[in-house]
């Protein structure tokens, strides 16, 4: 697997920002129109912390909600009420830091023995575009991007459970998600499955030591809110999720968004729904799991930049995007995955928020390897 050069990299930060959030300018709001924005940053008045806790520093605010705003002396005068006394949850008022994510990234790393070995994947890369050249919507590539794949993987409990749920959505923003019985008990599954692997276990430890998390449920009740909770990106109620979004992918305006998984993008290519077109870039790692950010056509939708990890499991992933969005919600989250640096950017939904405030995934993926 190639080496990364350092530029290329910094673009593709650039591209990757640009591609999930250039119709939600001036405001951050990921993949959303500007209206939309702007409805975001009314759900709460400008003093309080209604809908707030936690949430990233913001200089243009008037009063603070997050980690350190105590240490600061900038908090919101109802920080106290709403923030730090939730039943079952206790906060740590210092931030983590970036060496303890780096050490805690490289940790689960290690742990991620169902990850794919170098003989169950066979990548056919083939031709690699500028930055540029990604707006063009031109296939260089006559061939898939899996030319083969052990299937022995999705027979392992984690990768079983995640593929269930893949189908579950409507991939079209704009109509209701409806769950039956089944589907919900597949989130459930799923849940439970990840949750018997080292790589949650390291997890949970980590954010337990670090006073996020006061058990091992709790943990797991907050990931099935911010992962599977329903919130709307478009005109129906409840049409979206940050697990959707992420991991199974979405149409929004003619445009593929999120869809930043292997698997899926393997299955999907396998039926004929996808169509690769070209990667401006390659990660640095001679083992799985990889990166690469690629350019592909979805059943008629275009994906200008899509980073995935390749050759991951699911639970790996869902790790990493996880503590990002619980570590560094809305900011740039610098990992370290042996001994190569890596950054994923995750976004918050601020249009609704689930418990006392707390606000669901927006979006995750990779930025860089800086």
């Amino acid at each position: 697997m190639r080496a990364c050069i350092p530029l290329v990299l910094a673009v593709l930060c650039g591209l990757a920002w640009a591609e999930d959030h250039k119709e939600s300018e001036p405001f951050p709001q990921p993949e959303e129109e500007t209206e939309d924005a702007l409805a975001s940053n009314l759900y709460s008045a400008p003093t309080s912390c209604q809908g707030r806790c936690y949430e990233a520093f913001d200089k243009h605010h008037q009063c603070h909600c997050n980690a350190r705003c105590q240490e600061f002396g900038n908090c919101c005068k109802d920080f106290e009420s709403l923030c730090s006394h939730r039943e079952g949850f206790s906060y740590s008022s210092d931030a983590i830091s970036k060496e303890e994510i780096q050490s805690i990234s490289e940790k689960i790393y290690r742990a991620d023995t169902n990850k794919a070995q170098k003989e169950d994947i066979v990548l056919n890369r083939q031709n690699r575009i500028s930055p540029s050249e990604t707006r063009d919507q031109v296939d260089h590539c006559p061939k898939p991007l899996f030319t083969y794949v052990n299937e022995k993987l999705f027979s392992k409990p984690t990768y079983a459970a995640f593929i269930n749920l893949l189908n579950n959505y409507q991939r079209v923003t704009g109509h209701g998600e409806h769950f039956s019985a089944q589907q919900l008990a597949e989130q459930d599954a799923f849940l439970r499955e990840i949750m018997k692997t080292a790589v949650m276990k390291e997890v949970y430890s980590f954010l337990h030591h670090q006073n996020r998390y006061g058990s091992e449920q709790e943990f797991v009740d907050d990931l099935k809110n911010m992962w599977f909770g329903l919130y709307s990106r478009g005109k129906e109620e409840g049409d979206s999720s940050g697990f959707e979004h992420v991991f199974s992918g979405e149409v929004k305006k003619g445009k593929v968004t999120g869809f930043h998984n292997w698997i899926r993008f393997y299955l999907q290519e396998k039926e004929g729904l996808v169509d690769y077109y070209s990667h401006i870039l390659d990660g640095p790692w001679d083992s799985y799991p990889d990166v690469l950010a690629m350019q592909f056509n979805w059943d008629g939708y275009y994906k200008e930049v899509g980073s995935a990890f390749i050759g991951s499991s699911p639970e790996f992933e869902f790790a990493l995007y996880s503590l990002c969005f619980i570590a560094r919600p809305g900011k740039v989250c610098q990992l370290s995955l042996g001994g190569y640096p890596l950054a994923i950017q995750t976004y918050t939904w601020d249009n609704s928020t689930y418990g006392n405030g707390k606000k669901y995934i927006a979006t995750a993926y990779i930025v860089s390897s800086t």
